[in-house]
């Protein structure tokens, strides 16, 4: 940003004059994009994630051409605008004999985790992590977490915070013994260095595990560790959530329906496009990977055009956690109304949105 936009902004914060209209802000995802034949096939593609200069996409499935009955696959593309390329199979030592699954790829690329039911682990699954010298390296022997991190029971879909400190992955350890044993709790483990041990997992708080006869499941924890998505599912209601936090020491709690469908949402570090695995939006197999662009909505007061009586609204709910007007620095917000979100407003100063028709 310039610095005569910067100086734009701080004027038009200084000299607005607070209003007190109500405000409207949210955000809004493009129909489902397909990812197509070369990454999608006839079979179970599922749950996937994106690398952080987001040119590899790891991915699960069932497709032939495997070792085991589910196996992790790899597409690249050259640039963010290029196709994706063909899918490959990781191979050994990722892939096993039985199910390796749920992919998720640390910042630097260097560590993937994933779930695996290979023989030699604590439960029914459990969470592995394999190690690569470097981007160009092979993938050596993966590890188990071992038994601090891994029940008895079944654990899986981890996501890794960019910083590699907090791993979050769902869990019936709880439910075992229960009418709903099947269903799952999300937990989180914490270490204070990527050198020192992970922590005893703990239960997230009721903002993320409602009850026990909710399934909670398919955790991903954004880039800067304050926003949690997951896969909410009520009777016969199944849906995307988010919870957030204004900082890595704090509990989550706002959660919002982001009303769309499908598990283990993952993002690019600005949460401009996600993607996910889905059964809904039809395609070339049991289960295929898509992508949603996100956009927040920025005028916040629904009068057509962006401009300084939406920084007013920003400035009028400062510190608060107005929902409507929390548009930044992820399209869904952070919790707070602050400066992130004033910084998404002046980005798109002066844009004009089409008015909804209405009838006369």
């Amino acid at each position: 940003m310039n610095r005569k936009r910067k100086n734009l902004i701080l004027i038009l914060t200084i000299i607005v004059i607070l209003t007190g209209q109500q405000a409207k802000a949210d955000f809004v995802f493009s129909e489902p994009e397909n990812l197509g034949p070369t990454v999608n096939s006839a079979y179970l593609d599922g749950i996937a994630d994106i690398s952080s200069d987001e040119l590899e996409l790891y991915f699960e499935s069932d497709r032939p051409g495997g070792r085991g009955e589910n196996d992790i696959w790899l597409t690249k593309r050259i640039t963010v605008d290029d196709d994706w390329e063909p899918a490959v199979n990781l191979g050994s030592p990722v892939n096993g004999p039985k199910s390796d699954y749920s992919p998720c790829i640390s910042r630097d690329g260097l560590v993937l985790y994933f779930s695996s039911d290979r023989p030699g682990g604590t439960g029914g699954a459990d969470i592995y992590m394999a190690r690569r010298a470097t981007v160009a390296n092979q993938w050596e022997q993966p590890e188990n977490l071992g038994p601090t991190v891994n029940s008895s029971t079944w654990d899986h879909c981890p996501s890794i915070s960019a910083d590699g400190l907090t791993l979050v992955f769902g869990s019936n350890r709880e439910k075992i013994g229960t009418a709903y044993s099947s269903l799952c709790y999300i937990y989180m483990t914490t270490r204070q260095t990527t050198d020192n041990p992970w922590s005893i997992p703990i239960r997230l708080g009721p903002a993320v595990n409602p009850e026990l006869a909710y399934d909670s499941d398919y955790p991903s924890i954004s880039a800067d560790g304050l926003s949690l998505f997951f896969r909410h599912v009520a009777s016969e209601e199944k849906g995307l959530w988010v919870a957030t936090r204004t900082s890595t020491s704090d509990s989550w709690n706002r959660t919002v329906d982001l009303g769309i469908g499908g598990a283990s949402p993952r993002f690019p570090a600005d949460g401009s496009i996600m993607y996910l695995a889905s059964r809904r939006y039809g395609g070339y197999g049991d289960g295929d990977l898509f992508q949603v662009s996100i956009e927040p909505v920025v005028d916040l007061n629904g009068d057509g055009i962006v401009n300084a009586d939406d920084m007013c609204i920003v400035v009028d709910n400062w510190g608060t956690d107005n929902q409507l007007c929390d548009v930044g620095p992820m399209p869904w917000g952070d919790g707070i109304v602050d400066v992130h979100d004033l910084v998404v407003i002046a980005e798109h100063l002066f844009e004009e949105y089409p008015l909804p028709e209405t009838d006369e």
